[in-house]
């Protein structure tokens, strides 16, 4: 990966390689989950803090795939049940895939089970021979593979299911008689009987990442996934090619994504909502009927009916109400707006909080921060706030109170008032500057 970070904590979407290997078998509902860490586990340990149900096993020497799961001999002396192995760096399998996979082994009784797929290129692949009844004879990685083996298509997706008590027994005897002098789990096959093998439906399932251009095209399969599902949900994507979306946002029916729009984190769309073009919301909940247009909104909600945008940015947990207007270049920072607020252009409100049909004219700015600590900024319901005025926080101003263009208010105002903090307007006629040479005095110039 040409990186600092370990390979499995590169982020594919809104999730690290590894975590997602984890959620594609949380429905699968296994006894225990053990993570076998080597290269900065502590790393990897770190990253995956939020899981508390994972054991971690240290595999102090990385000397391949067979020694990896010799680690496991100690933590499963007393199990007898059934072992899933997957890999974390094959981010793409569904869990449907790995229940198949399951179902298989248990109908079959097998030994093993492996996941196998037919891949147009399966160069790089280790080769997965089997009969006619999906036996599998011998699995040979593609270093050791003769020409003739090479042209079998059927390849190892790095996936199995192993009886433990069988596996177990036969760990020790595996050897390094190989190109890369490792210990690979698929000599396993050469001990066990039966191993079956059970073809995935889509190949790019079991496709790994050991590059930043497989990185890239693993995330093209998995937005073509995602927009597929939504699309099939009523969800319009205008351009699917120009739009991203996290397998983590959640859409409803009449949706409509324009092109340019990006959609990640712990998102949710209302219904009948026309997001775009040229939008990222990341992390926020957007009600029914809402228009967001050439803006970010990031760690906000905003309710049903509104107008973002264009070029409206709203972040830190910013609220905005029923039928509000946020309009061009206006920043809400921390900021909650009540219903049928409008702060259409301009403006920078930041941690303030606005009470019902309260209009912010353009150029307004609450200044929240004393140098040392921020304020808050209270307006209340049906407050007029006048064109290029300054609110300085920590300030309250209460209902129907009127800002006159241009203040800079210092002082909270209990309501019902008309607020006017500038000095008065002087005129003074026949004022103008004057040119370079009326600045001159007259020379005297001499008689004739």
């Amino acid at each position: 990966m040409k990186s600092d970070r370990p390979k499995v904590l590169h982020e594919l979407g809104s999730h690290s390689l590894v975590e997602r290997t984890i959620l594609s078998c949380r429905h699968l509902q296994p006894e225990r989950l053990l993570v076998v860490i080597g290269y900065q586990g502590e790393l990897v340990k770190a990253s995956l803090a939020a899981y508390t149900q994972i054991e971690f096993v240290e595999q102090k020497e990385q000397l391949g795939t067979g020694h990896a799961v010799q680690q496991l001999l100690p933590y499963l002396q007393d199990f007898s049940g059934d072992i899933l192995i997957l890999n974390g760096d094959v981010p793409l399998l569904r869990t449907t895939t790995l229940a198949n996979l399951l179902r298989s082994h248990k109908n079959t009784s097998s030994a093993a089970t492996v996941l196998t797929a037919h891949l147009p290129d399966p160069y790089g692949y280790g080769r997965v021979f089997c009969d006619g009844e999906n036996f599998v004879s011998q699995i040979v990685e593609e270093r050791d593979c003769t020409p003739a083996q090479k042209h079998n298509r059927r390849i190892n997706a790095g996936v199995y299911c192993f009886a433990w008590p069988k596996l177990a027994e036969i760990l020790p005897r595996l050897g390094t008689n190989n190109d890369q002098g490792e210990y690979y789990l698929t000599d396993t096959v050469k001990y066990l009987k039966p191993v079956v093998a059970v073809d995935v439906e889509d190949y790019t399932e079991i496709i790994g990442i050991n590059d930043r251009k497989q990185l890239a095209g693993a995330y093209q399969i998995l937005q073509q996934r995602i927009k597929d599902h939504w699309m099939s949900q009523g969800v319009t994507i205008v351009d699917p090619l120009s739009v991203t979306i996290d397998d983590a946002v959640q859409l409803t029916a009449d949706v409509v994504i324009e092109p340019q729009t990006h959609l990640r984190g712990q998102t949710t769309i209302g219904t009948a909502c026309r997001i775009g073009p040229g939008t990222l919301v990341e992390n926020s909940q957007i009600g029914p009927r809402v228009n967001i247009l050439y803006s970010v909104v990031s760690d906000s909600v905003v309710q049903a009916d509104s107008r973002i945008g264009p070029y409206a940015h709203l972040r830190g947990h910013s609220q905005v109400g029923n039928n509000c207007r946020i309009g061009n270049f206006v920043e809400l920072k921390n900021t909650q707006l009540g219903d049928r607020t409008n702060a259409a252009h301009l403006a920078y409100l930041g941690d303030a909080t606005l009470g019902q049909q309260v209009n912010i004219g353009a150029g307004t700015i609450t200044a929240n921060y004393d140098g040392r600590q921020k304020h808050r900024t209270q307006i209340g319901d049906r407050c007029k706030i006048g064109a290029n005025s300054v609110l300085v926080a920590p300030i309250t101003l209460g209902p129907d109170v009127t800002v006159a263009a241009g203040s800079a208010v210092t002082e909270s105002v209990v309501g019902d008032a008309l607020v006017i903090a500038r000095s008065r307007q002087t005129i003074k006629p026949g004022w103008r500057l004057k040119t370079q040479s009326e600045n001159q005095p007259e020379q005297n110039l001499p008689n004739h």
